[in-house]
């Protein structure tokens, strides 16, 4: 009798994938299986916290495993439904979406630790935490997914998460700020579903490896011009970029503080995340054809929200503001293009995850202890917590973009990408922006923390305790550890920046056979 012949495809669908690829999409399920605990546990508002962060330390652990396998092994894919790519929903991790997700695995740490202190029984009770889960939970799936229409899905995670946590409180403030928080950003992932859906009648397919290799072939014929302009400007609107980046410092001041942290620190991300994924990767051609525009916009947006920061009186609309002008620092790495300045603009993505949440902490911690948000009612914090006023003025530094601290290696490298193609004006541009950034931010230390307290002096605040102190000391010290050691984390930038350049492994990755539809 004659063996049957094996059906090798077959073989492949049917096969485990192996222990190492389940930490691809692990990150995820932790996500979405402890915030299922928690609901469960809904009325005991108590264990809430312990609960949470024991899930977000855990979190971290995969998303460091992850980095750790991709650094050494390369890109690693798991396809879900035993369907092979690119007819299944794929999630590959390549370095540039690894440390994307350790990053903010770490931060949403901290914040789950913050909360302890900022966050009261009436908050925890409307969910804080489960909304905290569903949060990262689409945060991670935007970094690790392999197909393109399931970041749309998991953007649209953060969108219903993101507006349970903003209206947390449901103070008239707070509905305020919601309501043009969703506005914009319905239009702005109602626009990546139109491009998205453009995409797929004019390739065929939604695996981003599969896009990579197919848009090469149809440059003559296809509108991927147009595409990647509205993939542009849906993520610049995700992304706070000029001129659609009103909505943020309308919105991110209204909440508890400790969301505004996590907002500031990972919800633009996604944004500039996305743009050097699709831009980088996908549609290269297309985004040297549109880098003028991207570069004017970067520099209006470093511009726009370096001013917008000195003008402030408010704390924590001055700190949206910073965000912003970072995001255009981002966007000058996308415009420029080269190797060199993708790599700058991935760690000032990293620096930028880290230094936004603390100064959002410092932000919150000095109006409790100063009893305002307004600079104009602050003063003497200096005295009464030094601890938090040194670490205060460390993470201006670092935002200011000044030595020895973690925001002067990316401007650098932007500095001397911008220079390298001739771009004088855009160089300017980040210079010019630093210099206010580092204006804006001396106000707000000679006013709030340098000067005699004001008089009438306000009620004192209870001390900081490790709920403070502990996220915000460690917050600090990443800053600080960036900025002596930069090597490391300019070395992984680098590699990420040439793996979005030439996306041969990450293809490979997904097809490892080299056949696809």
């Amino acid at each position: 009798m004659a063996t049957p012949a094996i059906d090798l495809s077959a073989a492949l669908v049917l096969a485990a994938p192996p222990l190492a690829d389940w930490l691809v999409v692990l990150p995820v399920a932790l996500m979405i299986g402890f915030g299922a605990v928690l609901m469960m546990v809904r009325k005991s508002v108590r264990l809430h916290g312990g609960i949470a962060i024991g899930g977000l330390a855990l979190l971290v652990i995969l998303d460091a495993g992850l980095l750790w396998r991709v650094w050494t092994h390369g890109p690693v894919t798991m396809v879900m439904g035993r369907w092979l790519p690119p007819f299944g929903i794929a999630f590959t991790a390549d370095l540039f979406g690894a440390v994307m997700a350790l990053a903010a695995a770490i931060v949403a740490l901290a914040g789950g630790i913050f909360a302890l202190r900022d966050i009261d029984a009436s908050g925890r009770r409307y969910g804080f935490y489960p909304f905290l889960m569903l949060l990262m939970a689409g945060v991670t799936g935007a970094f690790l997914t392999g197909d393109i229409f399931n970041l749309y899905v998991w953007f649209e995670v953060l969108l219903i998460s993101s507006f349970g946590l903003l209206i947390l409180g449901s103070e008239p403030e707070q509905i305020d700020g919601a309501l043009k928080y969703a506005i914009l950003n319905l239009i702005g992932t109602t626009l990546f579903l139109i491009a998205v859906g453009y995409l797929y009648a004019v390739l065929g397919t939604l695996n981003m490896a599969d896009i990579a290799r197919k848009a090469a072939g149809l440059r003559g014929t296809a509108p991927l011009t147009t595409l990647t302009a509205l993939f542009i400007l849906a993520f610049a609107m995700k992304a706070a970029a000029f001129p659609v980046n009103f909505w943020l410092p309308a919105s991110y001041h209204t909440p508890r503080v400790v969301v505004s942290a996590l907002f500031g620190g990972l919800l633009t991300k996604i944004g500039i995340y996305s743009l050097i994924r699709v831009t980088i990767m996908l549609f290269p051609v297309e985004r040297e054809e549109l880098s003028l525009v991207v570069a004017i916009s970067a520099a209006l947006t470093m511009l726009v929200g370096a001013l917008g920061a000195l003008a402030q009186n408010d704390i924590r609309r001055l700190v949206g503001y910073v965000v912003i002008a970072g995001i255009g620092n981002m966007m000058a790495g996308v415009a420029i293009g080269t190797p060199a300045a993708v790599s700058g603009a991935i760690f000032y993505a990293l620096h930028s995850v880290v230094t936004m949440t603390a100064l959002y902490l410092v932000a919150g911690e000095a109006g409790r202890l100063g009893g305002t948000w307004a600079l104009s009612g602050l003063g003497g914090l200096y005295r009464r917590a030094p601890w938090f006023s040194g670490a205060a003025f460390l993470l201006f530094l670092a935002a200011s973009g000044l030595p020895p601290l973690s925001g002067l290696w990316p401007k650098v490298a932007l500095l001397k990408a911008s220079l390298d193609i001739g771009a004088w004006w855009l160089a300017a541009a980040i210079l010019v922006s630093a210099l206010l950034i580092t204006l804006a931010l001396a106000r707000v230390f000679l006013l709030a923390f340098w000067r005699p307290q004001p008089d009438p002096v306000p009620e004192a605040a209870a001390p900081a305790d490790w709920r403070i102190a502990l996220p915000l000391g460690c917050l600090t010290a990443l800053v600080i550890l960036f900025g002596l050691l930069p090597e490391p984390l300019l070395d992984l930038a680098q590699t990420a920046a040439e793996g979005l350049g030439e996306p041969a492994a990450y293809i490979h990755s997904v097809f490892p056979g080299g056949t696809a539809r």
